[in-house]
């Protein structure tokens, strides 16, 4: 009852993939219950994937290229991998797969899709192309990888550990490498062939022309420079002490303060402490404060006449006014708000959304001067500065405005300004510790998503959780059961044993291709680890019932079992783009299959050139 069970739910299951009517995440839920409400599994074993350091990792990595995305280091390497293409993309499409197929393997397929679709989203970006056009063959080209070293995938350490355990010589590091290098070139070949044949083509998967602005661009396009000025209260100002509602800088000098920069833990001899504070007509002034102001130079050299302010010698940084609490951030002005017509001093904006308006784009004229007497017409985009939460509740709390962007989004971008070496310093350190097995490779990348929060490449845990892709996450989680209720119900050895009954009449090299063929059908459903755990076993004894070597069959179980093209859920790459690419199953099926085909017939002929019987 519970082996045919496992079929019909397995069958089920992949009829729901194709039919693409339900998520894919919901499918595999309703896999996961199944298996449960018919006694196959038991609920700690239904809900193991959950605790499996594979799914970890996986949303590890997703935090990683997070901040490889965020602090703009993916940008950097896609703009250096377009100008090495010299801009053509049949050049760009070959070279990029040929890298990761190269870095992936010395380290995790899994790792180098996840460090690698950050800079491919940037390239598809620059070129203004559908992402969709790439991401299927990245992962493609990372699985390939995984036949090239022993390291570049579980499945080869796993048949490895199998031969050692049945008393013969482990694999050596290049073993597989002559199989692999094949499987490369005819790979990147097929995909380079079909690629504008049978990868989707649908338009709403193309990337807008425009990328969203950062924070600091938008400064630029208002050249905030020739308006930001950047003055020191010292000590014996008849400022200091004051605060800026006494001082009345709008109505007597048409200045508005920005920001107070001010350092603390000087007098306690402690290192000091830059605070950045948003001013408002409650901040009191305090000697060596630096107040970014903005107005016109003759209204400043007035202000600092009357009190004793000193400029400070480089000129004001408008990057300055960005730092991961405040910022700056663009609003449009709905067709029917009540600002239209009125001005800045009349609607009171700073008093009541403790943010300051610090330009007007009025249909390309920007407004910087005197613009709390200026009536605000319909079409305005306004300027606005303050702390991000502020920003993140005006996009709430009013209908007369629509935010541009997302302010947490926004934040993250700033917070990780700049910190393009670091993201890079964190990447090259999970490389190597999964290289050299340092740690654990779960352990490993958990250290590296914790520093992209430690050293600011993301804001904040909150912003980690955010970039983590939970649809993948709970779709592996989901599926990794699946392996253990096959083989509880003995469904795994039972299509295992026909599949090798049926070509045992061609001979050793049909056996090889029957134990090829049946971890490639298996591996399209399950995770190609726990195919190679089910296999490997199996090839090394059908080796030895037939009296012949059993490395060629080790070797086709371990590269079968990295050619995982078929389904999105037959290897964590294909998860991890299905995604962000919004393919659909049908998509992997489209130009999986011949390259499955393909890459069967390769095994079979070629494993036995290098692994005699």
């Amino acid at each position: 009852m519970e082996f045919a069970a496992t079929f019909i739910i397995l069958a089920l299951t992949i009829a729901l993939f194709v039919s693409n009517r339900f998520r894919v995440d919901l499918v595999s839920i309703f896999a996961l219950l199944a298996f449960v409400l018919t006694g196959i599994l038991e609920p700690s074993e239904a809900l193991s994937g959950f605790s499996s350091s594979v799914v970890i990792m996986f949303a590890g990595l997703f935090v990683v290229g997070a901040g490889l995305f965020r602090t703009g280091l993916a940008q950097m390497a896609g703009t250096l991998l377009i100008r090495w293409s010299g801009n053509s993309e049949k050049r760009l499409f070959v070279f990029l797969l040929l890298i990761v197929a190269f870095v992936g393997a010395f380290m995790s397929n899994t790792g180098t899709v996840a460090i690698m679709l950050p800079v491919v989203m940037s390239i598809a970006i620059s070129l203004r192309t559908a992402v969709s056009k790439f991401l299927i063959p990245l992962s493609y080209a990372a699985n390939l990888s995984g036949a090239l070293t022993l390291i570049a995938s579980p499945p080869n350490l796993i048949v490895s550990q199998a031969l050692v355990d049945h008393g013969f010589r482990q694999l050596s590091f290049f073993d597989i490498t002559p199989i692999g290098i094949i499987g490369v070139i005819i790979g990147v070949t097929y995909m380079y062939l079909v690629r504008n044949i049978l990868l989707p083509k649908n338009d709403k998967k193309k990337l807008p022309k425009s990328k969203k602005k950062t924070p600091i661009e938008l400064l630029e396009n208002y050249s905030l420079d020739e308006n930001l000025h950047c003055v020191q209260v010292p000590e014996g100002s008849p400022m200091a002490g004051k605060q800026l509602s006494q001082i009345k800088m709008p109505a007597n000098y048409q200045l508005c303060v920005l920001k107070i920069e001010r350092k603390a833990g000087e007098k306690r001899k402690l290192l000091p402490i830059t605070y950045h504070e948003m001013a408002g007509p409650d901040s009191e002034i305090r000697a060596n404060d630096i107040l970014y102001i903005q107005g016109a130079r003759q209204h400043v050299d007035q202000l600092v006449e009357d009190y004793e302010l000193e400029y400070i010698t480089e000129e004001a940084d408008k990057d300055k006014l960005v730092t991961k609490e405040m910022g700056v951030a663009e609003v449009l002005l709905a067709p029917s708000s009540n600002l239209i017509n009125k001005t800045i001093r009349d609607i009171r904006f700073r008093e009541k959304y403790n943010l300051n308006i610090i330009g007007i784009n009025r249909k390309g004229k920007f407004i910087l001067k005197e613009m709390s007497a200026s009536p605000l017409h319909f079409g305005d985009a306004l300027l606005v500065q303050g702390a991000w939460e502020d920003i993140e509740q005006l996009s709430r709390e009013t209908d007369d405005m629509v935010l541009i962007g997302h302010p947490k989004e926004l934040a993250s971008m700033a917070s990780a300004s700049g910190k393009a070496p670091i993201a890079g310093a964190i990447m090259l350190l999970m490389v190597l510790l999964l290289i050299f097995e340092v740690f654990a490779p779960v352990v490993s990348v958990l250290i590296c998503a914790v520093l992209m929060v430690l050293t600011g490449c993301l804001r904040n845990m909150d912003d980690a959780y955010s970039q983590i892709k939970w649809e993948s996450i709970v779709l592996m989680a989901c599926m990794m059961p699946l392996a253990t209720a096959m083989e509880k119900t003995g469904a795994l050895q039972f299509v295992t044993d026909s599949i090798v009954q049926l070509f045992g009449k061609y001979g050793t090299i049909g056996v090889l291709a029957g134990v090829s063929l049946a971890v490639m059908i298996f591996g399209q459903f399950i995770s190609n680890t726990a195919t190679a755990v089910l296999f490997a076993p199996i090839a090394i004894n059908t080796a030895l019932s037939l009296g012949v070597s059993p490395y060629p069959f080790i070797i086709a179980v371990a590269a079968s079992a990295a050619m995982s093209f078929t389904t999105p859920v037959a290897s964590p790459t294909n998860v991890l783009v299905m995604t962000a690419g919004e393919y659909k199953f049908t998509d992997f099926l489209k130009i999986g299959v011949p390259l499955q085909i393909i890459m069967f017939f390769m095994i079979v002929l070629t494993v036995p050139l290098f692994f005699p019987f």
